[in-house]
């Protein structure tokens, strides 16, 4: 019983010190806003909007691998779970790139940025 208990005290470490360094990198990036990345553009948003998406769905699917416990399931329970997650927030992004960059191409000659 002692064993289990230290496995998943590892594992709540790991889990820990992952999602930190994502974070971490996140908010670094979200602090210093590199011009070569911030400035750009590729597909409809910056290569910074972009780092960010995919690192808080990193962030999404690693969250529900380990507290939801997807690991120890069937393979096709793990896969109608998180690819169903990943699709739905992978169209609702594109719904709002596509729509945020509309709405600001309508008002850039109206408002001051």
């Amino acid at each position: 019983m002692a064993h289990a208990h230290e496995s998943n005290t590892k594992r709540i470490w790991i889990v820990l010190i992952i999602l930190t360094v994502i974070t971490t990198v996140e908010v670094a990036l979200g602090i210093v806003k590199p011009a070569s990345l911030h400035l750009t553009s590729f597909l409809g948003t910056s290569p910074l909007n972009w780092i960010f998406i995919i690192l808080t769905l990193v962030k999404a699917y690693y969250i529900t691998w380990a507290f939801m416990h997807m690991e120890g399931e069937k393979k096709w329970l793990r896969r109608s779970v998180v690819w169903t997650a990943v699709f739905l927030i992978s169209y609702l992004l594109t719904l709002l790139i596509i729509e945020g960059s509309y709405i600001h191409n309508t008002l850039a000659p109206l408002v001051k940025w």
